[in-house]
């Protein structure tokens, strides 16, 4: 089965930045689509920024022009370069990948980022 390893997670003050990684395992995962999403406390999990399999992006108000989203799709794999943390950037951080053949869905566990002084 398809598993998604994500990493990169960490606390951090404001104004740092991390990256975070997410990373298919298992044979057979063809690339179609990858999403970053977070969660953060007492608020519902929101959209922070797509990229398709082509290099497309999309993102998020809150963190364009800070956050970078790039995939290899040779590896089934995504990541978000966060630059410019701020505390409201604190959230659990989940990846979710669309693989081809039939069209399938696989979420990460989750990283948590925390931005704090």
């Amino acid at each position: 089965q398809v598993q998604l390893v994500e990493s990169g997670g960490d606390l951090v003050q404001p104004g740092g930045s991390l990256r975070l990684s997410c990373e298919a395992t298992g044979s057979g995962v063809s690339f179609l689509g990858l999403g970053w999403y977070r969660q953060a406390p007492g608020k519902q999990r929101e959209l922070v920024a797509l990229v398709s399999a082509n290099g497309n992006t999309k993102y998020s108000d809150s963190v364009k022009g800070r956050f970078t989203i790039s995939r290899d799709t040779a590896k089934a794999a995504g990541y978000l370069q966060m630059n410019n943390l701020q505390p409201e950037d604190t959230a659990v951080y989940y990846c979710n990948l669309l693989v081809r053949g039939p069209p399938q869905e696989y979420w990460g566990r989750g990283t948590q980022v925390t931005v704090s002084s």
